[in-house]
C-alpha cells in the first residue's frame, strides 16, 4: 500500500499481526496471481515518459541498495496513466506510481519516501496477508467474469482494486518508520516523508473544499481520497528527528522538477477526461455534456457523476455490440436494465447515431436510460433519481442529446494539459503564476497545491516551480 494511499484504509482496522522479517524480493519472482495487465489497465495503463522513468529508477536503485537489496533485479518503477495520486507495490517487487503522485511531489526525497514505503511492504514477508489478498483477488476476478451486467463488473473491479489496499494500520506505521530509515541511509532528506504526507493532507482538504459536500458521495466509489492523518505526519517527523536535524540529506528539487517537465497533468484524452461538466474520450471518439451541477469522475471503463441534488446519479459505460443486433433489441432484451417501462421505449437518431431511450423503475429509484450505437459498441447512459419529474427528465434528455461522435480532426486536436517547469523571476508572484495556469479549477489554489506552498508563502527568486500549460 502506498505512502499516499495507505491512510485511506486505516479505518478498516488491523487485519493481521504477522512476524516481519525484512529481505529483498527474489530476482525473477513470478507474476502475481492477480493479472498484472488487468491491474495496470484499471489505472489507465502505462504512461511512457523515458526521462522521468530513468530518474525514478535511479532513486529506486539507491533505495534498494540502502535497504539491503543491492544486486536484485526485481525492483522497477512503472508510471500509471491516471491523475489520482497513488502508488502500489506487487509481491514481485514491481512498483507503480501515478502521474498524479508525481505532480503532487516536489523533490526527490518526497518521491523516495513513497518508494521506500513501498519497498518496506514488498521486502517484508507479509506472506499471510499477501496470500489472503491474492485469494480474494482470484475470487473477485472469477465473480467479475461471471457477472453479466457491466455495472456489476465495474463494481467488482473496484473491489479488486481495493484488495491491493489491504495492509493493516500497524503495518502502515511500520512501513513509514522503515521507509524513513531507508531514505536517510540512501542519502535523502529523511523529512521527505512528512512533507509529502502534509502535502497529501492539504490536497485532500482543498479538493474537498472545492467539491463541497459531494466528495463524500464518492468515498466508496473511487480511490482519489487518501487523507494524511496528523498521527502519521507526527510519527514520520519523529522518525526523521531520531536520525538527524532538519536540513540534512539530499532533496534535489531542481533535478526532480526537470525530470517531470512535460508530464501530462489531469485526464488523458485517449482514455477519457473531464473538463467541468463535459466528458470527452478521444480513443472511443465521443463527447457528452452532463446536466448542470454534476461532478464527474472517470475510470478506465466508465464515467460516474453525482448531481448537486443528493439523489441524482449519472453512469456511463460501453460494451461490444453483437453483430446484427440493435440498440433497441439490446435494451429490451432484459440483459442490462431491470424494471424497464416498455411503453417508454423510443428508437431514435441522436447526432447521426442510432439510439434508444426509455424509463425504468426499480425499488425507490427511477431511471432515465439511453443506449447509443457507435463504432461497434453500445454506449449505455443511465440517470438515477428518486422522482423523475418533467423538469428532471428535460435536464437528462438535454444531456442525452449532447452525446455525439468526434471527427478525426477533433480527435487530432485534443491535447492533455502538461506540467511545465518555470523559474521565478523578478516581478513574478502567486498571481502572475496563477494566470499562467491552464486549469478549469481555481488556478491560484492549484498552483499552491502542486508546489507545496502554504497559504501565505511567497515565491523565491530563482526557484523552480510547476505550472500547468495546454
Amino acid at each position: 500500500m502506498a505512502l499516499s494511499a495507505c491512510a485511506e484504509l486505516e479505518r478498516q482496522g488491523q487485519l493481521f499481526k504477522p512476524n516481519v522479517t525484512v529481505a529483498p524480493p527474489v530476482a525473477g519472482a513470478s507474476r502475481e496471481t492477480v493479472p498484472v495487465d488487468e491491474f495496470v489497465e484499471q489505472f489507465g495503463g502505462v504512461y511512457r515518459a523515458p526521462v522521468t522513468e530513468a530518474y525514478l529508477n535511479r532513486i529506486l536503485q539507491r533505495l534498494a541498495a540502502a535497504s539491503g537489496g543491492a544486486g536484485q533485479t526485481a525492483y522497477k518503477v512503472t508510471i500509471l496513466n491516471t491523475p489520482v495520486p497513488n502508488a502500489y507495490a506487487l509481491p514481485s517487487g514491481n512498483l507503480y506510481v501515478t502521474r498524479g503522485l508525481l505532480a503532487l511531489a516536489n523533490d526527490a526525497s518526497e518521491v523516495a519516501a513513497v518508494m521506500a514505503h513501498e519497498i518496506a511492504h514488498v521486502t517484508a514477508r507479509h506472506r499471510a496477508l499477501r496470500d489472503e489478498r491474492q485469494r480474494e483477488a482470484e475470487v473477485i476476478t472469477k465473480a467479475a467474469e461471471a457477472l453479466k451486467a457491466g455495472q456489476n463488473r465495474e463494481e467488482a473491479r473496484i473491489r479488486q482494486r481495493l484488495s491491493f489496499a489491504s495492509f493493516s494500520r500497524s503495518q502502515e506505521f511500520e512501513a513509514d518508520a522503515m521507509g524513513v530509515k531507508v531514505i536517510a541511509a540512501a542519502g535523502f532528506d529523511p523529512y521527505g516523508a512528512s512533507r509529502f504526507l502534509t502535502a497529501l493532507g492539504r490536497s485532500t482538504e482543498e479538493l474537498a473544499a472545492l467539491n463541497a459536500d459531494r466528495r463524500s458521495s464518492y468515498a466508496s466509489d473511487i480511490l482519489s481520497e487518501h487523507p494524511s492523518t496528523p498521527e502519521r505526519v507526527a510519527r514520520a517527523v519523529a522518525a526523521a528527528r531520531a536520525i538527524s536535524a532538519p536540513g540534512s540529506g539530499e532533496r534535489d528539487r531542481a533535478g526532480y522538477l526537470v525530470a517531470i517537465d512535460g508530464v501530462a497533468f489531469g485526464g488523458d484524452p485517449a482514455t477519457g477526461f473531464v473538463q467541468g461538466d463535459r466528458y470527452t474520450h478521444g480513443g472511443l471518439r465521443f463527447t457528452l455534456k452532463a446536466p448542470e451541477g454534476f461532478m464527474l469522475k472517470n475510470s478506465a471503463a466508465s464515467l460516474r457523476g453525482v448531481g448537486d441534488r443528493d439523489d441524482e446519479v449519472l453512469y456511463l459505460d460501453w460494451v461490444d455490440a453483437p453483430p446484427g443486433d440493435s440498440a433497441k433489441n439490446y435494451l429490451t432484451s432484459g440483459g442490462w436494465i431491470q424494471g424497464l417501462l416498455r411503453s417508454s421505449v423510443k428508437a431514435t437518431q441522436i447526432n447521426g447515431l442510432k439510439a434508444v431511450t426509455a424509463n425504468a423503475r426499480a425499488g425507490e429509484f427511477n431511471f432515465r436510460v439511453a443506449v447509443f450505437e457507435h463504432n461497434g459498441r453500445y454506449f449505455r447512459l443511465l440517470f438515477a433519481m428518486h422522482a423523475l419529474t418533467e423538469e428532471t427528465e428535460k435536464r437528462f434528455d438535454a444531456s442525452i442529446a449532447s452525446f455525439r461522435p468526434l471527427s478525426g480532426e477533433e480527435v487530432a486536436a485534443l491535447r492533455s494539459p502538461r506540467l511545465a517547469i518555470v523559474v521565478a523571476e523578478s516581478g513574478d508572484s502567486l498571481d502572475t503564476m496563477a494566470r499562467r495556469m491552464a486549469t478549469a479549477n481555481p488556478p491560484g489554489e492549484y498552483f499552491r497545491l502542486i508546489n507545496g506552498l502554504d497559504k501565505d508563502q511567497q515565491l523565491s527568486l530563482g526557484e523552480y516551480y510547476k505550472i500547468v500549460t495546454e
